[in-house]
């Protein structure tokens, strides 16, 4: 239904990017900061469009029923483009299957971060003072069992309560930040330098990180045009979205200033009601988890069960995988426990690819008609989108390793 869905899309975007955009606007200073995210929320959403656009129109090329995937979407507009072209369809396809898996299972290393830094801070206000990579491993059993969860409605109700937990959390942290009124906005920067923005690029980007459930999400619907059209899913709950991470980043950073944690919970001190929400900000995330990594296992364990010959259904064997990627992820993050850091790179260096970079290159492709390109207004718009997706891909991801190696450095 046209509300679940909303649900899931809300769900596939609000997480520890929503309260990582104080730190974004950070670096990105009062002015440029709110400007840059109107300009990624729009190319995000458009590009995110243009996916949908490519899939139906292969759909119909093809006399198909249902909208392939983002990969599948990929290999059908190579296969049917240009001939010189046609030979790169399964290494794109797969290119664009290895991008996605990479981010997610990175959003699912960033929860582990997350949520073991939130819960290092309420352990703190009691004087128990464990590393934070303790905690991540106190946090391995709960998000274990949330990830053996295998099939997607049962996610659905799972959501939910994610969502009312990160609304909720998010509205008493802008409470908390509001009322005793903000500082003069002279006390701020209103931008930054180039090396500034490249983190806020980053963690800007990583926010937007629901581009992988957009082909699920739109043939999961009863009414499936309801998702695109213009009051549809798509544009409603995306509007929604980037109005909390515009609201979010503003009052974070007006109010902490430089010492904005790279999540804002982080900021909220030592009150009953701070640990609460941090408590429940966490428990928001830890849901969360398991729709990231349903959507890169649904793509890694099938190429799993051909490549160990696995045959049938095997449950016992999916379960087992799965136990296993979680404690990839746990692994991973144990190794850069550096949250806002951690944000900037997988932004920049995964959500990037998949948000900016190959919608534009997939409707050059499928806009070409025999003898005859897209068109000039389609390549000047499509140049423009990747000129500042590879930008923001290449200066991101320099500048949060080199800021990853500092951190190791101090410590």
């Amino acid at each position: 239904s046209y509300l679940e869905t909303i649900v899931h899309l809300f769900k596939g975007n609000i997480g520890p990017g929503l309260f990582a955009m104080g730190d974004a606007f950070k670096n990105g200073g009062l002015i440029v900061g709110p400007l840059l995210t109107i300009v990624i929320a729009v190319v995000s959403i458009h590009c995110q469009h243009v996916l949908i656009a490519c899939s139906k129109k292969m759909r119909d090329l093809r006399g198909e029923e249902v909208c392939a995937d983002y990969a599948e979407t990929v290999k059908q507009c190579f296969e049917n483009g240009p001939t010189k072209l046609r030979s790169w369809s399964r290494t794109m396809s797969r290119l664009v299957d290895i991008f996605i898996c990479v981010t997610q299972l990175g959003f699912c290393c960033i929860y582990f971060v997350f949520i073991s830094t939130n819960v290092k801070q309420i352990m703190q206000a009691y004087e128990i003072d464990l590393d934070v990579r303790l905690v991540m491993l106190m946090a391995l059993l709960p998000v274990l069992l949330s990830s053996l969860i295998t099939n997607l409605k049962w996610l659905t109700p799972v959501s939910l309560f994610a969502n009312i937990c990160m609304i909720l959390g998010l509205a008493i942290t802008l409470y908390y930040a509001l009322k005793d009124g903000l500082p003069e906005i002279g006390e701020r920067a209103l931008w930054t330098n180039g090396s500034q923005l490249a983190l806020f690029f980053g963690t800007a980007i990583f926010a937007f990180e629901g581009i992988a459930l957009v082909m699920p999400l739109k043939n999961a619907m009863a009414k499936s045009r309801q998702f695109e059209s213009i009051l549809g899913v798509l544009n409603v709950g995306m509007f929604l979205v980037s109005v909390m991470f515009m609201f979010a980043g503003s009052v974070g950073y007006m109010k902490w200033g430089e010492a904005v944690g790279g999540s804002l919970t982080l900021n909220l001190g030592d009150t009953i009601l701070a640990q609460v929400v941090k408590l429940m900000v966490s428990m928001g995330v830890l849901l969360g988890y398991p729709l990231q990594f349903f959507v890169a296992i649904q793509i890694m364990w099938p190429n799993v069960k051909q490549i160990f010959r696995i045959p049938g259904r095997s449950l016992a064997g999916e379960l087992g995988f799965r136990s296993f990627m979680v404690l990839v992820t746990l692994a991973i993050a144990e190794l850069v426990p550096a949250l806002g850091l951690f944000i900037s790179l997988i932004g920049a260096l995964c959500s990037t690819a998949l948000a900016l970079v190959f919608p534009p290159v997939i409707e050059l492709i499928a806009r070409s008609e025999p003898n005859k390109g897209p068109g000039v207004w389609i390549c000047l718009k499509n140049l423009v989108i990747l000129v500042m997706a590879l930008l923001g891909f290449f200066t991101g991801t320099y500048e949060s390793l080199k800021q990853i190696v500092l951190h190791f450095n101090e410590q």
